[in-house]
């Protein structure tokens, strides 16, 4: 293993093989950071709607969940970025003001964020379908809303149950953050096979990757699970004391 390699100069002149790998780490977290606020968002609206007693509200929701969830990531990229703007002429006209990097970047939050909302409206669902019926009637028995009893009964309940399948997401999210190569965004696979193809250093440039990849992931994974001990309701979650 040759690690002299990762200071060496990139061809071009633009830094050494690590800041270029560098790079490409903070597009991946800039994207994994903005396609999660993204995704919970509107998993959170969407898995909601599942749950409620209006039968089109749930229809849609399924609908939803199904479309972005059985598509293939990979498609899905392709789709956002050479199909829509040609579809919709707005898109278009909004896409054309922007650079290759912002058009790239946006779609592979866009991407992302509503592949990994389908999944995380799933957990939602699952979250609140669990608690019990007298929850929600206490919501309503002392005077709440329907919105009202989501947002302070049902809500803070269903998201504490379901921060391990989220911990899963999230670093799901993170991995998937490579398909974006795809579309030419620079991220750290991108920066990764662009790395091993000029300097024909496969070992060392793939090892690099793994590594980091493994770091964020685990990172993640840790934070999740502070937060789940922080948070954790006794009886709900194995272990939560």
């Amino acid at each position: 293993m040759n690690l002299g390699i990762f200071i060496e100069q990139v061809p071009d002149g633009d830094g050494a093989w690590w800041e270029m790998l560098a790079s490409g780490l903070g597009w991946t977290l800039g994207t994994a950071f903005f396609a999660w606020i993204m995704a919970f968002a509107l998993g959170s609206i969407v898995g909601v709607a599942r749950t409620t007693d209006k039968p089109w509200l749930v229809r849609a929701g399924n609908a939803y969940v199904e479309l972005f969830r059985n598509i293939p990531l990979i498609v899905q990229f392709f789709v956002w970025y050479f199909v829509v703007p040609g579809l919709i002429p707005a898109v278009k006209m909004w896409v054309v003001s922007l650079d290759p990097t912002e058009h790239q970047f946006v779609t592979s939050i866009v991407c992302l964020g509503l592949f990994t909302s389908a999944r995380i409206a799933e957990q939602v669902r699952s979250g609140i379908q669990s608690l019990s019926h007298g929850q929600r009637n206490a919501g309503y028995a002392i005077g709440l809303t329907q919105p009202q009893t989501y947002r302070y009964v049902l809500l803070p309940m269903a998201y504490r149950i379901i921060i391990p399948p989220l911990t899963s997401e999230v670093m799901n999210l993170i991995k998937n953050t490579a398909v974006a190569y795809s579309i030419g965004l620079v991220e750290l696979f991108f920066r990764t096979r662009e790395m091993a193809e000029m300097t024909f250093r496969y070992f060392e440039a793939f090892a690099a990757a793994t590594l980091i990849y493994m770091v964020i992931a685990m990172s993640a994974n840790r934070a999740m699970a502070l937060i789940e001990r922080r948070v954790a309701v006794p009886g709900y979650i194995a272990g939560g004391k």
